[in-house]
């Protein structure tokens, strides 16, 4: 009796895994306060005094919770960015638009996020932003839909 061996196949598709998870208390706050009052919030080190944006539950360099929530403005300073003209496969946007490290007024970290401006060879680091927000909000970071310099 003669043992065949099986016909390697191959098929293709797509398969979907739907799943949630917690945010965690410091970016389920953040969340919700860009949603419902268009307020973007940090927590402050009890020990070394930095406002973390987003918000974290314990200070990477003290190694503390942090549980004291306080707002920042939705204004600040560029401190890097890069412009992306090629469309990519995933992207939160189409091309062209940059993405920003920005420092808030009243952060000591950096918020990344889309920088939208008319001409993007006038986007420099230092460039005061703002944020433009979405006008139905979900409770995600595109509830600021991007931020614009300030002219």
């Amino acid at each position: 009796m003669s043992q065949e061996k099986p016909e390697g196949k191959v098929m293709e598709g797509d398969i979907t895994v739907p799943y949630k998870w917690t945010t965690g208390e410091a970016i389920g706050t953040f969340l919700t306060r860009l949603r419902d009052d268009r307020r973007i919030m940090g927590t402050r080190c009890p020990e070394c005094g930095k406002v973390l944006v987003p918000p974290q539950e314990f200070c990477a360099a003290c190694f503390i919770d942090t549980k004291e929530y306080v707002g920042v403005a939705d204004e600040g300073t560029i401190e890097t960015y890069t412009v992306v003209r090629a469309p990519l496969v995933w992207r939160p946007s189409d091309p062209p638009y940059a993405i920003a490290a920005i420092r808030l007024d009243g952060a000591d970290t950096e918020l990344l996020h889309l920088v939208k401006t008319e001409d993007y060879d006038t986007l420099k680091m230092g460039m005061r932003v703002r944020a433009v927000w979405s006008e139905e909000r979900k409770g995600s970071l595109f509830d600021i839909e991007h931020f614009e310099p300030i002219v």
